[in-house]
């Protein structure tokens, strides 16, 4: 089972709904996290080195993650989804581009 964690700023709406989102996608395991200390659910050590695929929302959550976590990062890929910060959760037009950009780096496709 692929461990998958998805990644925005404050944990509050994209990763949130890429989380539920792929919730019950075959073959993989998800959890979401903010880079930001008052995220909902804070990036930790612990969820990184959890993770094998790591997708983040901005290319901003890619350097931050590097910045802050480096040391924690070992062979996880990295994947920028280019989401900007413009949807509420579970907006429909964020669950379609989800759909889009996500499932073409998961196992099976």
């Amino acid at each position: 089972m692929l461990r998958v964690l998805f990644v925005c700023s404050q944990n509050r709406l994209r990763s949130p709904t890429a989380e539920q989102v792929f919730s019950h996608y075959p073959g993989i395991q998800v959890e979401s996290a903010g880079v930001d200390p008052s995220a909902r659910n804070p990036l930790t050590p612990e969820l990184l080195e959890w993770a094998e695929l790591i997708f983040v929302m901005e290319q901003s959550h890619r350097r931050r993650l590097r910045r802050r976590f480096g040391k924690h990062l070992k062979s996880q890929c990295i994947v920028c989804l280019g989401i900007a910060d413009i949807y509420r959760f579970m907006e429909p037009a964020l669950i379609a581009v989800l759909r889009q950009r996500v499932p073409k780096h998961l196992p099976g496709r």
